[in-house]
């Protein structure tokens, strides 16, 4: 990744949201610390704004933890938005080869929890949806709004950068 992409993310910023979802996660009472069972909401819209349900479903989307050690990927998205709809579905998709490697931040910007608070602060910057990567040593790998593939289903960039989070 160019430094473009984490441009904004810099100095002391980055590391105090780095040490929030550190200690966030060694506070959490969830036994996941991060969103878990991924799975879409039904009925989205992928060629239009028309779904009224936030895309992303699981358990524990409300927390903002990641383990030590372990990558983070993050999502920030709302409902009434195709393009939120079509990275969310390339994120689910992936969610099987990841769970257990990766921790999943999920964060309807509409209505962040308050745990979510400070990550919305440190990495959105009004666009949805917007995704960010953190290495398991915590270093940004990616920040960027937007999709991450022009084609529906794609998920082979999204796919390259969490293996670079992980490591393998």
């Amino acid at each position: 990744m160019s430094s473009a992409g984490a441009r904004s993310i810099r100095g002391p910023s980055l590391w105090l949201a780095v040490a929030l979802v550190a200690a966030h996660g060694a506070a959490s009472s969830s036994p996941a610390g991060a969103a878990d069972d991924l799975h879409l909401a039904p009925g989205l819209s992928f060629t239009d704004d028309s779904s009224d349900s936030f895309p992303i479903r699981g358990e524990h989307l409300e927390d903002a933890a990641s383990r030590p050690e372990r990558a983070t990927v993050m999502f920030f998205g709302a409902s009434h938005c195709w393009n939120t709809n079509r990275e969310a579905e390339r994120l689910v998709a992936l969610y099987p080869k990841y769970r257990g490697r990766v921790s999943f931040i999920v964060v309807d910007v509409n209505h962040p929890s308050a745990s979510q608070r400070a990550l919305l602060n440190t990495y959105y910057r009004g666009s949805i949806p917007t995704l960010v990567i953190l290495a398991r040593d915590g270093a940004l790998l990616y920040a960027q709004p937007g999709e991450t593939a022009r084609t529906r289903g794609d998920t082979r960039a999204l796919d390259s950068l969490m293996t670079r989070a992980v490591g393998d």
